[in-house]
Order: C-alpha cells, then structure tokens, then sequence
C-alpha cells in the first residue's frame, strides 16, 4: 500500500530511492516529472539542458521513502553525462510519445545504454507518454507490450497533460524496489539470526538492486 503527498521538510526519512527518466527529447519526460512531483503541467515546457532531478516523499507499507527522481536531456550532445546519471539508480522510466513511432524504435537503444552502465537488477517500466492524442497514434499499444514483455519490463500509457496513469508509473517502480529492499533486509536478518555468532562486530551490508542511501549518508539533498 503506497501514499504520499507533495513532501514534508520534518518527515524522517527511510529510504531515498533514485530513479531516472530516459527516452528521446520531446517525449514528455520532463512533464512526467513535473506532474509526479509537482502536480503541474506546462503548455510551454522547454527542452531540459543538462540533468535536473526533483524530489516527492511517499509512504510505502508504514514506511517514509523519498523519490529523487532524474531528468536529462534526450539530445546527443548531452550523452556524457551517462555514466553519472545512471550511478545509484534503482529504477528507471523509459519513455517514449506514442504519436511518434521513431521515439518508440529508438528505446532498444536506450535500454541497452541503461543495462550497459545501470545496476543489473534495476527496475524498470516502459512507458508510453500522451496517451490523450490518440487520434494521432502511432504506436499500437499492442507493440509496446509485447516488446516490454520479452525484456521483462512493466509497461503503461500516461498522460502528464490529464495526469492520466503517471501517479500508477511512479508508485509501480518505487513499490517494486521497496519490495526488493524489504526482501534482502529480510533476508539478511534471517541469516543474522541463524548464525549470530558470524556477523557479531560486524557490519551488514544489504545489497540492494543498486544503491539506496539512508537519508542521513547522503551528502546532500535538494527538494524541490
């Protein structure tokens, strides 16, 4: 069960997840993150330069996690910054425009640079953004799902301009890394418990599907 508003400067935090958005440019990406993060949509959105990141916090299962959500330019010339943008990520939005069908053909693309310096097990959804122009479609919703099926992704359409699914998308990734969190917390308690003996005076270490940093390691944090 997952809830969340738009941020509380107060609220202890129990896990920051980074997630990054990648697709082509004028995809919609920067929308998306606006609406999740924000509420808003602008009609005159400019194309983002560089990396910008903004942040909501969310209750998932009785527990504060913060969403440290990553946009970068879909432009070449701004490809250096890769290695960085993908460090520490545990989930990933790939999104393309369902008017255009060559945002949609360039995501094999993407996804293969996201798997080539992302953590092995992040998270990821495809996602087909303005889903509100579907006289314009371009892209059968059939062809989406049967692509983010072989590689094993989870799939959904969005509209940032109705607010359509882009919450669902959001809180599909983060309630999916929680859940592996959780899992390898448990598993290492399990471990501690059977042979206390082996872990005393030691620290545990829990490998997460990347890396996810307890609020109070990170060095710094901006909200938005």
């Amino acid at each position: 069960m997952a809830s969340g508003g738009y941020g509380d400067a107060s609220q202890k935090i129990d896990y920051v997840f980074k997630v990054v958005l990648i697709g082509d440019s004028a995809v919609g990406k920067s929308q998306i993150l606006s609406r999740f993060a924000r509420n808003e949509f602008s009609l005159d959105s400019k194309a983002t330069i560089g990396v910008e990141f903004q942040t909501r916090t969310l209750v998932i299962e009785h527990k504060s996690v913060k969403a440290q959500i990553w946009d970068t330019a879909g432009q070449e010339r701004y490809r250096a910054v890769t290695s960085a943008y993908y460090r520490g990520a545990v989930g990933a939005m790939l999104v393309y425009d369902i008017t255009k069908r060559q945002t949609f053909d360039h995501i094999p693309r993407w996804l293969e640079e996201l798997r080539a310096h992302a953590d092995k097990n992040i998270v990821i959804i495809l996602i087909g953004n303005k889903s509100d122009l579907e006289d314009n479609r371009a892209v059968p919703t059939e062809d989406a799902k049967e692509f983010a099926q072989k590689e094993g992704l989870f799939f959904l359409e969005t509209s940032a301009l109705e607010a359509t699914n882009v919450e669902e998308a959001f809180l599909t990734v983060l309630t999916e890394i929680f859940n592996i969190v959780n899992k390898k917390n448990l598993t290492a308690g399990e471990d501690q418990s059977n042979n206390p003996a082996s872990l005393a005076g030691k620290k545990i270490v829990i490998p997460g599907p990347a890396q996810v940093i307890p609020e109070k390691n990170r060095m710094c944090c901006r909200s938005s």
